[in-house]
Formats: structure tokens, sequence, C-alpha cells
């Protein structure tokens, strides 16, 4: 997970160019690109007929349930996962599982995770891919399926830094991915030290954008790659 240019953070679109388009659909994918983006986080969900398909919430806007539903009849504008990865060429992708408890798809994650290995493999070399989720078990099954994936922890709780970190390392993940109200310098040197990526979460703001890059994180995620992009090229 290296970016192209060494002396900054990796500009990682937040569901695509989410703030100029509808967010994981194939449009804002690929203007991710067009605005300098060099990888794009996406959410995955699986469909009664087992595709996985890249979507934020467990129901669709008009109320069904994606697992509940055959891909074929979902809304154009929802793309397979398949198709994600193809409208995201050039770029990383940062798939993160969506698993929650109270998500009434929440039984599903051994299928997903075996799915999304297979498929990530398919589309992207180690170095353009990692899969995440807030729940480390369902990252702890990717582990244990593909060793070779990274594998990232999302973290929104207030833990002490050494506690996240130490359980990070202890469950074999490479990255840690902070909510940024949690992200300070010590954090982000100390997760360095044990040989952990840091992935921050969602930033929006300039000033904090630059501030992220000075303390040396490894990617930033954005709903507006282009700002990212433009803010850390200045």
């Amino acid at each position: 997970m290296m970016s192209p240019e060494s002396a900054r953070p990796l500009v990682i679109a937040h569901r695509g160019d989410s703030a100029n388009h509808p967010d994981n659909t194939v449009a804002s994918y690929r203007s991710a690109l067009e605005q300098g983006a060099d990888w794009v986080e996406l959410d995955v969900r699986r469909t009664a007929d087992d595709v996985l398909v890249a979507h934020h919430d467990a129901h669709l806007a008009d109320g069904r349930l994606i697992r509940d539903s055959a891909a074929g009849d979902l809304p154009g504008e929802v793309p397979t996962l398949a198709e994600a990865f193809e409208a995201c060429e050039g770029m990383g992708v940062n798939v993160e599982i969506k698993h929650l408890p109270g998500d009434p798809d929440h039984e599903d994650v051994h299928l997903v995770c075996d799915a999304v290995v297979g498929l990530a493999s398919a589309y992207r070399p180690p170095e353009q891919l990692l899969v995440s989720s807030f729940d480390i078990a369902a990252v702890d099954l990717i582990r244990a399926t593909d060793p070779g994936l990274p594998s990232g922890w999302i973290v929104a709780e207030r833990y002490t830094a050494d506690l996240l970190l130490e359980r990070t390392v202890a469950h074999g993940h490479g990255a840690i991915c902070p909510w940024d109200g949690l992200v300070d310098l010590r954090l982000v040197e100390h997760a360095h030290d044990r040989g952990l990526r840091v992935v921050v979460w969602t930033v929006d703001e300039p000033d904090r954008m630059v501030e992220l890059a000075g303390w040396g994180v490894d990617g930033i995620i954005s709903n507006d790659p282009g700002l990212l992009r433009r803010t850390l090229d200045a």
C-alpha cells in the first residue's frame, strides 16, 4: 500500500468522488481517478443470488433489503463488486466489509469474506488491495482465508492507543483505519513503530489534511478527493 509519491499520503476517495456524484457508483469511481485519487474506498454487500455489490447500507433507498433482492432487480446505478473494480481501473481499492451487530445481513459475513477474497485477488495484486471492517472478526476471516491479502481494522471507539495498536498487531493485520477524531501524532508514531499503516477517515478540511500529512499518515480518506489531492500537492 504505497503512494506513488512517497512524500505524501495516499489520496483515497470515500465511496468514490462522493462530494460530486452519488456514492458507490461507477460515475463516482471514474470521477475519483479524474480528480487525482490513488485509491477508492467502497462498501460491499451480498444479494439473494450471492452477487457482491457495492453499496453502503443494507437497504436500498426504496426500503428493500439487498440480501433479499436478486442482483438483476437492483437499481442500475448499484454496481456489482466486479463492475466497481473495473470502474476503479488505475487505482488501488479498499473494500470495506459491512458487518455491524444489528445489520439484517450480519450473519452473511463468512460468505461475503470468502467471495471478496476470490474476487479481489482476481482484479488486483496485493499491493493495490486493502480489505477492512469495523468488526475485527471479519478481517480475521479475511486473513484466515488468504494471509497474503492486506487487511485493516476500522476503529471509531476511543480505545487507548496502545490497546488499539496491540490488538491490531496481535490479530496479524497490517493497517489501522481510525476515525479522524481519534488521531494524534502519538497514535501515528506508535503505529509506525509497530509496523502498521495508518489510514484516516473521513477528512474534508484542508487544514486537517495538511496536519495529518505532516504527521506521516499513510492514507487519507476523503469525500472530496480532488480537494485532498490539490491540498497535498500545494
